[in-house]
């Protein structure tokens, strides 16, 4: 089991992907292996979202996955019971981090301030999800946290898109992006699995500068 650390550096984008139908979930997965994006971020807005992740889980192997938007302990556990092999919050409460700490799964928890960056820091965390990082302050808030707290990466998420992620790549505290441009919605209607592999393939090549 890989921890949240390590989690960031498994791709330059972490693609946030929800999925309509669970039958679109196994070729979304392999499209992205297969360009060199290793990791998924399913998102839990659906019905059907166990029920793709269990697929991804269980049919593609070589690719990381995890359940997003993860609101409660009982959708931690549900994710967990499912498959994911990390979890990803949108924001964190006293309550749901908790119970994240004692699943023994890694999770990024989201923060949006200083104040939640410096509550999440408190219990020995060092790895976290910024968001919504355009609406929140972009590169510019992330440069500025990073001063007095050096000791935090990042994978900032919500409106980055392949041209703005660069700008987030070169701040010392990201390590990764989140971003939901590799999985687009007509390419998955259309079954466009090439299309994604593209896009998968311009993101794995982004890097660090």
């Amino acid at each position: 089991m890989a921890d949240a650390a390590s989690i960031l550096h498994v791709s330059p984008v972490i693609p946030v992907v929800t999925i309509d139908d669970p039958r679109h979930a196994v070729p979304i997965a392999r499209a992205l292996a297969d360009g060199g994006v290793r990791i998924i971020e399913l998102t839990l807005r659906t019905e059907s979202a166990l029920t793709s992740l269990k697929r991804i889980a269980d049919e593609v192997p070589d690719i990381l996955v995890g359940a997003g938007t993860v609101l409660t302990p009982a959708q931690a556990d549900a994710a967990i019971d499912a498959g994911a092999q990390f979890l990803v919050s949108p924001g964190i409460t006293k309550t749901l981090l908790d119970h994240l700490l004692t699943t023994g799964v890694p999770f990024l928890p989201g923060v949006a301030t200083i104040g939640e960056v410096m509550g999440v820091l408190e219990r020995g965390l060092t790895a976290m999800k910024f968001f919504p990082a355009g609406p929140a302050g972009g590169p510019g808030y992330l440069a500025a946290v990073g001063a007095p707290i050096p000791q935090v990466q990042f994978c900032p998420t919500g409106g980055i898109s392949l041209d703005s992620a660069p700008g987030y790549l070169a701040l010392p505290n990201v390590s990764c992006v989140g971003g939901s441009w590799l999985t687009p919605k007509t390419a998955v209607e259309h079954n466009d699995w090439e299309q994604i592999t593209k896009l998968a393939r311009e993101a794995s090549g982004l890097s660090l500068d």
